[in-house]
């Protein structure tokens, strides 16, 4: 007889553990799709409406292992300088890990950078948004840039036929 309740009980709890445990989970990721879009797009101005304007982008350069750098660009910089980028550009990420407390998150990943049909770089991507307003946006993202001899080691993605 203690079957037929734990069977109920089983049964009962299948759609609770069918529900997605983090709803916001593809929000975030479609902000990051955006982004992305955004960044093939020939739209140049579409590219700020991903992104947080106060944000802070870090670049760790290793393109050259003999003097790697690390630059700080402010986001509003980036997309003053975005206007005059030539068209195009791709980038394509793995998104490996997707971490979300409250109105914070972070997407982190392989990278593969394309100009021009070719790529131009690799790396990791460790991007933080923040939700203002009921949307995500991009706020702060940090990236290694490796020459793209290295994007196989790194699992970065494959870059899209031609």
């Amino acid at each position: 007889m203690k079957v037929i309740p734990a069977i109920a009980l089983t049964l009962a709890a299948a759609p609770l553990a069918a529900q997605d445990p983090y709803p916001e989970h593809a929000d975030v990721t479609s902000a990051v799709d955006a982004f992305f879009d955004a960044l093939r797009s020939d739209d140049k101005t579409a590219l700020a409406r991903t992104m947080d304007p106060q944000g802070l982008i870090t670049i760790h350069n290793r393109m050259d292992p003999a003097a790697p750098k690390i630059l700080f660009v402010p986001v509003a910089k980036h997309l003053e300088n975005w206007l005059k980028s030539p068209p195009g550009l791709d980038e394509r990420m793995i998104y490996q890990t997707v971490l979300i407390e409250g109105d914070m998150a972070q997407v982190w990943g392989p990278y593969r950078f394309i100009a021009g049909g070719k790529t131009s770089h690799c790396g990791v991507n460790s991007m933080s948004l923040v939700k203002r307003d009921g949307a995500w946006k991009i706020a702060n993202t940090s990236f290694s840039m490796v020459p793209p001899d290295q994007c196989a080691a790194l699992g970065a993605p494959e870059a899209p036929a031609q």
